[in-house]
């Protein structure tokens, strides 16, 4: 009885308090889980750059493991979490720990199977992914542990996620921020101190992971809000079904990421090793850039999932359009930092003159677009939180792989190195436009159901 009680004040929470209000409430711990993440990462590469060229290539080609990882996080996660707000917005109470235990369980076994089998077959695992006789060393010891990360990575973010859902974002941020801040400490401890290197490297994201995974389980069978049980795991087609439907551009986005990245590292490669330090620490400042926006989404998602369960479409519209507001602000004063700053940003991971050359370039290049971001970003998470899969999926995989990976082969088969440099702004550009023919498609579809509702 309590716990309905407290589902049915959630609702009005969700239904009544101003949007605006929500949304920030939201978004400040997820704002601050991907800033924190992205300072890890920053930390990470600052520490790996300190070894030498080799050893942050290495790092980098190992780069889209990482992402496919967060993939299957974000797929079961996201696919979970989205069912989960909109059928507490409808008040359909009773699917959602069904849902909520699917998505973990299936994101450990998942997660398990695919450590046992990146660890076997190890060495060509690490060539496939363009290691060669200077990297292939370092890269081996750093995939490793990376991959035994798997399963502890994946179900974090899994956590976090339902956890969000729910409105217990402050709990998942606790999580993931603890682990975050926890690697940070390790790495100039395990990597410098102790000289591990590299393996000191992916010796801290294993025990940081591992910490925020045991962090967000507990705290999740603490919150009071959905319970994940093993009696629970209901690994039917229908919730499959509606698991795919809400996590596949997730899914889809990450996995074209990964695909991207990968591409980018073999372009990057046949240029040189400097080229490919260069485009990792390009890459590691536009996350940082981008993660008050994906934080910004983030915290749309569930003000958004409830109010159109909830039928309240003007809530859904409101709230929409002040996270791309604030976000696209943010983005404008980043992009100047950028454009300004971008010799000295490459400096701070790498004093290595042709890395800066090539990373410099590439970043101002990437903050002009910065400002366009939030409205495939953002818009693709809003798409997905209101079950329009198609759409969503296309948005998500729009900057960084559909419109990525063409503009990369062409560009840089039109304008060489330059060319290579600039696939990523053409990208943004053409994903922007995208971005713009959908949401207005669906803010015409949401009228159009307020107008049918006025008339029943």
């Amino acid at each position: 009885m309590s716990q309905d009680i407290g589902k049915e004040e959630k609702y009005i929470k969700m239904t009544q308090t101003p949007e605006t209000k929500l949304v920030i409430e939201f978004a400040i711990p997820a704002v601050i889980i991907m800033i924190i993440t992205s300072i890890y990462n920053i930390v990470n590469s600052y520490f790996v750059g300190k070894l030498g060229t080799n050893e942050a290539a290495a790092v980098q080609l190992v780069f889209p493991v990482m992402i496919i990882i967060q993939a299957i996080g974000l797929f079961f996660g996201q696919g979970a979490g989205n069912f989960i707000s909109r059928e507490m917005g409808a008040k359909s109470f009773d699917k959602v720990a069904k849902m909520a235990s699917t998505g973990f369980y299936s994101t450990i076994i998942l997660g398990v199977l695919l450590a046992a089998l990146g660890t076997a077959f190890l060495k060509p695992f690490a060539v496939m992914l363009g290691a060669n006789q200077d990297t292939l060393q370092y890269a081996e010891a750093y995939l490793r542990l990376i991959l035994w990360s798997t399963p502890f990575m994946a179900s974090a973010l899994v956590l976090n996620v339902i956890l969000r859902f729910q409105g217990y974002a402050s709990l998942g941020m606790v999580g993931i921020v603890s682990g975050a801040v926890l690697c940070s400490i390790l790495d100039p401890l395990l990597i410098i101190v102790l000289q591990l290197g590299v393996s000191g490297a992916s010796l801290s994201t294993f025990i940081s992971q591992f910490v925020s995974f045991m962090i967000l389980l507990v705290g999740s069978f603490k919150a009071g809000g959905i319970s994940i049980k093993l009696r629970d795991f209901t690994p039917s087609l229908y919730y499959m079904k509606e698991m795919a439907r809400g996590g596949l551009p997730s899914l889809i986005k990450q996995g074209l990421t990964a695909v991207a990245s990968f591409l980018m590292n073999k372009v990057a490669g046949s240029y040189d090793v400097s080229v490919v330090a260069a485009v990792g620490y390009v890459q590691r400042i536009s996350v940082f850039a981008a993660s008050a926006v994906a934080g910004l989404g983030q915290g749309l998602q569930p003000v958004c999932g409830f109010n159109y369960g909830a039928k309240m479409y003007d809530r859904v519209k409101k709230s929409f359009w002040f996270a791309i507001k604030l976000g696209t602000g943010i983005m404008l004063a980043l992009s100047l930092a950028g454009i300004f700053f971008a010799p000295q940003l490459i400096k701070f991971f790498r004093d290595d003159q042709e890395v800066i050359k090539v990373g410099a370039f590439m970043l101002r290049a990437q903050s002009l677009t910065y400002p366009l971001m939030p409205i495939a970003t953002i818009g693709s998470m809003f798409l997905q939180t209101l079950g329009k899969a198609t759409r969503a999926s296309l948005l998500a995989v729009a900057r960084q792989g559909m419109f990525l990976i063409p503009a990369l082969l062409l560009m840089t088969k039109l304008f060489d190195l330059v060319g290579f440099q600039i696939s990523q702004p053409v990208a943004d550009l053409l994903a922007f436009a995208l971005g713009v023919f959908f949401i207005v498609g669906v803010f015409r579809e949401m009228d159009r159901f307020s107008q049918e509702a006025k008339r029943v």
